[in-house]
């Protein structure tokens, strides 16, 4: 007997979502699998990046170019990584340049708008 791949796709399209469930946890039981293990791989493309992105916890703060303010732009930098002047003006001479590594989500993103703010372009990575 050959599979009826659009009988299948019929009787799928009446269940309701706790039938669709069970048929699910059965075809994970039968044959060793896990829907949850395949739904990232499938979903691919840009739903999957977004759900990659979303997922991240830690960001580095780069530090692209520093403008047209760049006084602005140091004092920013000496407020955001605690170094001293020359450290920061450095910082901000050699951009791109990563500023810091491993913060927290709002905390990365409070400090790129302080960049941005005081007139530099940066990013989270």
């Amino acid at each position: 007997m050959a599979f009826d791949k659009d009988a299948f796709l019929t009787a799928l399209d009446s269940m309701t979502v706790l039938e669709l469930n069970d048929l699910v946890k059965a075809i994970e039981e039968k044959f060793g699998v896990s829907a949850a293990a395949m739904a990232a791989p499938a979903a691919g493309g840009a739903a999957g990046g977004a759900a990659a992105a979303e997922e991240k916890t830690e960001f580095n703060l780069v530090l692209l170019e520093a403008g047209a303010n760049k006084v602005g732009v140091i004092k920013a930098v000496r407020e955001i990584t605690g170094l001293g002047l020359k450290e920061a003006k450095d910082m901000v001479d050699g951009a791109p340049k990563t500023l810091k590594e491993a913060m927290p989500k709002a905390d990365a993103e409070a400090a790129a708008k302080k960049l941005t703010d005081a007139g530099a372009k940066a990013e989270l990575k």
